[in-house]
């Protein structure tokens, strides 16, 4: 069975999910923090969407932020690396071996069709990292 959103018993796939990562030497809190923060090389644009208090707040503050110019080149690479720490905590390392061999969605209706799919349309890249990761967990596992 397809797990088509992030929401309910799959809210812990979200970016948004608490789960320390370390980026550039510093913890943020959730991924979506330090994805947001490595849009910039600015030390003072990252700490501010660091202490934020909530992953929305760190994500609208990345959409102000001076990017910097290889920014598309590499934030595939980037959240690769986030998600990687993610699960290898170890609860969440079994949450996403629990889902087996289920397709993973980030369907979403706000318009993301990059990470997720919004409408039936979007290339799924997040679910699609996330997927790989569990390939390879299994693979470790073995």
């Amino acid at each position: 069975m397809d797990i088509k959103e992030f929401l309910g018993p799959h809210r812990w796939l979200s970016n948004f999910w608490p789960a320390p990562v370390l980026m550039d030497g510093e913890t943020y809190p959730t991924v979506e923090h330090a994805y947001q923060a490595a849009k910039t090389l600015d030390p003072g644009e990252r700490k501010g969407i660091r202490d934020t208090a909530s992953p929305g707040a760190a994500k609208r503050l990345g959409g102000f932020v001076t990017k910097r110019d290889d920014w598309d080149t590499i934030k595939l690479e980037v959240m690769r690396r986030l998600l990687l720490q993610k699960f290898a905590i170890p609860e969440m390392r079994q949450k996403l071996l629990d889902t087996g061999d289920a397709r993973i969605i980030e369907g979403n209706t706000w318009g993301d069709t990059f990470w997720g799919v919004c409408k039936g349309n979007g290339t799924n890249h997040l679910g699609r990292l996330i997927e790989d990761i569990r390939e390879q967990a299994n693979a470790e596992a073995i």
